[in-house]
């Protein structure tokens, strides 16, 4: 008999995010998008039925069902989801069986529970040790009972020897979120957890998790190990100007960054004995504003002996995380030659746009690289080339995305997007569109996901620059700020370049940018409909001023 309580799965809304970019109104468009889904030129095409499909199903998600149209449409009241409740609590719900030849684990930290179905094995649950000879003997043990598919939950970082150790065994294995398959509180067991992972997989009631190919993983390890080493060099500086500080060195009131070339000489040269503050103020470099006057005055300061040690720790600290990164680099590049290459991108399609528009998006697009310097946490090596051989596009052709936020991209998710049928399943993954929660029919409301997401905060940081950018997705985002806010907006506009850069993945065409001009003309030539529309349906005709 199966133990366990029933917990509702939730599935996503994966059309959510064109609510971001105009409501329904977003969903049907008429126009053709160009190689990187911009709009060109009009075409005045009729809607497709996939299209029209979305719309009305937005449309019914506005208002209340009626019986007969819930009925109809087969949803479940609430008398029913109770009956299929009490049913999936009952030793045989009557469910139609989606998965055979299914086990499920409960994963701890010393040992694990598996349990298989209860013709299989007379003794159906059995518990087995985390040392990788008893990982093994399970594998056997799965193998002798007929198991095909295995189910675990993602506690922690336990599940992965597991589930290396069954993958490499041959199991078809599904990493499926604890969220999903929670007991209720006061029947919680390791057996009861097991069992009902088994029962919830036997009737397709769980969703698989995404996890990358073998030689992502490694990109991804070497990755995270480097932004850790990154915001302990962060640490670290924080601690050297805490030093300095306590000694009443006004530094950081001089220079804007302590780490940076005149910082550290004055540091180092401090530790090394230097106390003359003007002879300290001759190490700054010519680029600073502050005037070797300036400086030296905040380099008069209460010299201590032990705050000086401490200093120096916090140096030999900084210089530590340094030698690790630059491995983490050297490491980065030999797992990066490794990956396939892609094919190279087309050539953008032929545009409609006039000459004026080329030529002012041409000096956008050279003003803002230009202007984007690379970050000094940035890789020492130059990856740009390798990163464009493995993508097959210059995702650096997007506005705001730089190298830092296409290897995040690379590292977690890869250049394959066929996990996800859609940009909108992407969007909708990374936590990038609100949940909508939907009863009877009927929009309830709105609300927010709280899960972090690597990518998704690469993607907001990207997002953020381009408050200040005179480009096509530079006048986007100001649009969107101005409407939704500056935080809706970041979420908004993070939401669109991770479609811009699904579109480039899967198609393999370049992104071209035509200027905040083109935006703002197109901007103002659908206001002027609106209006016009609106005055009509009051009975008045919009004539310009001469």
């Amino acid at each position: 008999m199966f133990l366990g309580a029933f917990v509702p799965v939730i599935q996503p809304d994966f059309g959510c995010g064109d609510a971001l970019f105009g409501g329904a109104a977003s969903l049907v468009s008429t126009r053709t998008p160009d190689p990187a889904g911009e709009f060109v030129k009009d075409s005045r095409t009729e809607p497709s039925a996939w299209s029209n499909s979305l719309t009305r199903e937005y449309a019914m998600s506005r208002r209340k069902l009626s019986t007969f149209e819930r009925l109809s449409q087969g949803k479940m009241s609430r008398k029913q989801r109770k009956e299929l409740v009490r049913r999936l609590y009952a030793e045989d719900p009557g469910l139609e069986v989606v998965h055979r030849n299914v086990a499920g684990i409960d994963v701890g930290n010393e040992s694990h529970f598996v349990a298989v179905a209860p013709g299989c094995d007379p003794q159906p649950v059995r518990e087995f040790g985390s040392w990788t000879a008893d990982l093994h003997r399970m594998g056997e043990w799965l193998k002798a009972c007929g198991v095909k598919m295995v189910v675990m939950q993602s506690t922690g970082v336990y599940w992965i020897a597991v589930y290396e150790v069954l993958e490499k065994a041959g199991f078809e294995v599904w990493l499926v979120n604890a969220r999903d398959t929670k007991n209720l509180p006061g029947r919680k067991s390791d057996v009861q957890e097991s069992q009902w992972l088994l029962k919830l997989q036997t009737y397709g009631l769980l969703r698989n998790s995404f996890r990358p190919r073998e030689e992502i993983r490694r990109v991804r390890t070497v990755w995270r190990l480097r932004e850790r080493h990154v915001r302990e060099a962060g640490r670290a500086i924080q601690h050297m100007q805490k030093a300095l500080t306590t000694m009443n060195i006004q530094l950081a009131n001089t220079l804007s960054d302590i780490s940076g070339a005149s910082g550290q000489a004055i540091i180092r040269a401090i530790l090394k004995g230097e106390r003359d503050p003007y002879q300290l103020a001759l190490l700054r470099d010519y680029r600073v504003r502050a005037s070797e006057e300036e400086i030296a005055r905040s380099l008069e300061g209460n010299w201590q002996e032990e705050v000086l040690f401490e200093l120096q720790q916090a140096v030999d600290a900084y210089d530590f995380c340094q030698q690790q990164m630059g491995a983490c680099d050297l490491r980065l590049q030999k797992y990066l030659s490794a990956l396939h290459s892609r094919p190279q991108a087309q050539q953008p399609a032929t545009m409609v746009v006039s000459s004026a528009t080329v030529q002012t998006a041409a000096k956008a697009a050279k003003k803002n690289r230009a202007k984007k310097k690379p970050r000094k946490n940035q890789p020492h090596f130059d990856f740009e080339a390798e990163l464009n051989r493995i993508c097959g596009v210059d995702l650096r052709t997007i506005d705001g995305i730089d190298v830092m936020t296409i290897l995040t991209w690379v590292s977690e998710l890869g250049t394959d997007m066929a996990p996800w049928p859609s940009e909108d399943h992407l969007v909708s993954w990374m936590k990038l569109c609100p949940r909508r929660q939907v009863s009877g029919g009927k929009l309830i409301k709105h609300e927010r996901n709280p899960v972090k997401n690597r990518v998704a905060e690469a993607l907001r940081m990207a997002a953020s620059t381009l408050a200040h950018s005179d480009s096509y997705l530079g006048a986007r985002f100001r649009s969107l700020r101005s409407r939704l806010g500056p935080g809706k907006a970041i979420k908004a506009m993070a939401a669109y370049l991770a479609r811009l850069i699904y579109r480039m993945l899967t198609r393999g065409q370049a992104w071209v940018d035509r200027g905040a001009q083109q935006y703002e003309t197109k901007r103002q030539t659908r206001e002027t409909h609106s209006l016009q529309r609106r005055a009509a349906a009051m009975g008045f005709r919009l004539v310009p001023v001469a």
